[in-house]
């Protein structure tokens, strides 16, 4: 756990968490926490016990705002893009008039961002820090939708060059994890509208205006995750188009070679009858001359077949 008191965007770090039940005279208290801290935490700043159990809940939680007394308790959730894969971490926020404590199970990314953020804009109460931080979740989303994109695109052209099976499985992993991300950008852009529009006495009307700009960026990742959703079903239909093809293709190449050697299959056939009377049977040059024209005449369908575009 680290405290550090805030104060114009200044960090200095704080030994003795009593300290932090005294407001300031200016600046606040930001406790950045594990899970492990708050049974230390909750008798201290009057942690609501569904919040802190929401905390410690091994199952994944929707991103949500409660208010009680003394405190709001705001789930949001960080992403992130590792080895093609998309995780999402929840960043469990305590909001109070002189403090801020978050509360995770993982490292989160946008928590090392925030502190110059903190600096440049020198930061002075706990509710423009929430706004900071929820800008840089939100902005993250962009960032890893812009690498979704670059792989949806790399496996659509993978697909029409070189079709594979392991395709298949790459789509609908695809696809489901993006199916996974919408079902989470619903509650987390309702949070988002509450700290918009809904009065709130612990975050100031000033703010509001700056939290419609993150609604705004909100709403622009949910519809850009549906065209994602749709970009997968498209994506889904040239795999099986292409599969189509392929096999449409391969079918005709050995119609082809089927046809070129059904008359040759007939000459053999022919001169394999039991018969002493075959015209260039008993030549000494019947052979050569007879393997000869079923050569010219294979190649003459094949080359009949290319110039019909058949092959």
């Amino acid at each position: 756990m680290k405290i550090r008191m805030v104060k114009n965007g200044v960090f200095t770090p704080v030994e003795d968490i009593n300290e932090t039940l005294v407001p300031p005279l200016n600046g606040f208290y930001w406790i950045d926490a594990d899970i492990d801290d708050l049974a230390l935490l909750q008798p201290l700043f009057h942690m609501h016990d569904l919040a802190v159990e929401d905390c410690l809940s091994e199952e994944e939680q929707r991103p949500k705002i409660e208010v009680y007394e003394g405190h709001y308790f705001i789930v949001i959730n960080s992403i992130r893009f590792d080895d093609e894969e998309i995780f999402l971490r929840a960043l469990n926020i305590f909001l109070g008039r002189h403090f801020i404590i978050t509360v995770t199970k993982q490292k989160i990314n946008e928590l090392r961002s925030l502190k110059p953020v903190l600096w440049e804009q020198e930061v002075n109460r706990p509710d423009r820090f929430l706004y900071h931080l929820v800008d840089l979740v939100v902005d993250n989303y962009f960032l890893v939708g812009d690498r979704i994109e670059v792989r949806i695109e790399r496996l659509e052209e993978d697909i029409l060059m070189h079709t594979k099976k392991s395709h298949l499985n790459e789509i609908i992993g695809l696809r489901s994890e993006i199916l996974w991300l919408k079902k989470v950008l619903g509650p987390q852009r309702d949070v988002i509208a509450t700290l918009n529009k809904k009065t709130l006495p612990l975050i100031d009307d000033q703010l509001q205006k700056y939290f419609s700009d993150i609604y705004e960026n909100a709403v622009k990742i949910t519809e850009t995750f549906d065209t994602y959703r749709d970009l997968m079903a498209n994506l889904r239909e040239a795999y099986q188009s292409s599969l189509s093809n392929r096999a449409n293709e391969i079918m005709r190449i050995f119609t082809a070679l089927t046809t070129i050697f059904m008359p040759l299959t007939l000459i053999t056939g022919i001169y394999g009858m039991n018969f002493d009377i075959i015209p260039g049977l008993h030549s000494a040059q019947g052979f050569y001359i007879l393997n000869a024209f079923m050569l010219l005449l294979g190649s003459g369908m094949l080359y009949l077949f290319k110039k019909k575009d058949w092959l």
